[in-house]
């Protein structure tokens, strides 16, 4: 049986941002292939009762160093975005639907909204600040536009994070192993133990 990593995530989520930097090569390693799962973390929210670590007066100022520290030890850039909270919506709307109809695009896509997020922070709450984004990724925003939309992409995003809710996800990022539930960023190595069980 093929071992694999199910990764739901959300861009508006520095945690998600920091293990995407980590669970591609993490699973090459493991010989793991891994499955991303867009979901919207406010629908999880919602849902759940759970709220942003951002919103809570004491924790969200140590969360940020937290976070900067993981990625100085990751090596990779991190830049809180100062537009945040960004409604993610449209945005996870994209990556599914590009899953759904262009699954080729769907890495570039990644990059480019992490970087725009969290690398080289940009106000993706303007529709306008998107779509030069698309653009400067090699998209045409408008057809982009049309794909976040579609019907077929919005219930497939609810559903999805229908989904995510029913096997038990609180937050972002959330990995699977199986039946094994890890959350948080910080529990790669738990991710990568799994893996090699």
């Amino acid at each position: 049986m093929t071992k694999s990593v199910d990764f739901y995530f959300d861009f508006g989520s520095p945690a998600s941002y920091l293990a995407a930097t980590q669970l591609p090569r993490l699973c090459a390693e493991a010989g793991a292939e891994l499955v991303w799962k867009p979901m919207l973390l406010g629908g999880v929210f919602q849902a759940t009762g759970n709220h942003s670590p951002a919103t809570i007066p004491a924790k969200g100022p140590y969360m940020m160093k937290d976070l900067a520290r993981f990625a100085r030890r990751y090596g990779v850039p991190f830049q809180f975005n100062p537009n945040f909270p960004v409604n993610t919506l449209l945005l996870m709307r994209g990556a599914v639907g590009l899953q759904m109809h262009e699954a080729e695009r769907f890495p570039t896509y990644v990059d480019a909204m992490y970087r725009a997020m969290w690398v080289e922070p940009r106000n993706l709450n303007d529709p306008a600040t998107v779509g030069a984004v698309l653009q400067e990724a090699g998209f045409d925003a408008a057809k982009m536009l049309a794909l976040a939309n579609a019907q077929d992409v919005k219930d497939r995003l609810k559903a999805a994070t229908q989904e995510a809710v029913e096997r038990g996800v609180f937050g972002a990022p959330t990995m699977f192993v199986g039946q094994q539930m890890f959350w948080g960023q910080d529990r790669l190595d738990f991710v990568r133990e799994a893996l090699g069980a």
